[in-house]
């Protein structure tokens, strides 16, 4: 990457994604989401990139959860991925936005279906009494939509990350690191090198 001219950071992820995804030996859509809090408390947790693109990178969770109500009130995130085989990571900054209903709806589509039930079940990080508490649940919405398709859940959606920043970061030896980011400016990006 080290003195190579790249003018969009998109193009950038797509070519490291497509790599992580020929050879990183785990899932190489998780990624780390850190928010704050209405009170202020940084928070981090792993989530999984479902679609990226010029518009930003899209991850899908329960909207009563933790981190939807962080997002609801501030509307800034940031994420990092991170691909130990490639020795490579990319790091977001942004705004946070809903996904419109119709993309939500499209993606909820593919699911699998115990994926689809368990988005109606779970109380996302909510107190439970046990396992046998989410099973129970996961039952009841089964025999609620045992014939045909199951509906997205109206607590259930997507956020997207429109970045205002991103940076790769490439592992070198001796810790000689390249660090690239870019920032966007209008509707262009202008990148800088900076120390490891």
């Amino acid at each position: 990457m080290y003195g190579m001219a790249v003018l969009d950071p998109i193009v950038q992820f797509h070519e490291w994604f497509a790599e992580a995804q020929a050879t990183e030996p785990h899932d190489p859509t998780a990624m780390s989401l850190a928010t704050v809090s209405p009170d202020g408390r940084p928070s981090v947790r792993m989530v999984l990139l479902k679609h990226a693109d010029s518009r930003g990178f899209v991850f899908y969770t329960n909207l009563q959860s933790p981190k939807s109500v962080a997002l609801r009130s501030n509307h800034r995130g940031a994420l990092c991925l991170h691909w130990p085989k490639l020795e490579r990571q990319v790091r977001i900054d942004g705004v946070v936005e809903s996904v419109k209903g119709e993309e939500a709806d499209a993606y909820f589509a593919t699911r699998p279906r115990l994926s689809q039930l368990g988005a109606w079940a779970s109380r996302q990080s909510q107190p439970m009494a046990g396992r046998f508490e989410l099973e129970r649940e996961v039952a009841l919405v089964a025999a609620r939509f045992a014939v045909g398709a199951v509906p997205r859940p109206p607590h259930w959606s997507g956020w997207r990350v429109v970045p205002e920043q991103i940076e790769f970061w490439h592992q070198r030896a001796f810790r000689h690191h390249d660090r690239q980011r870019f920032t966007r400016d209008g509707e262009l990006w202008r990148d800088e090198w900076l120390f490891p």
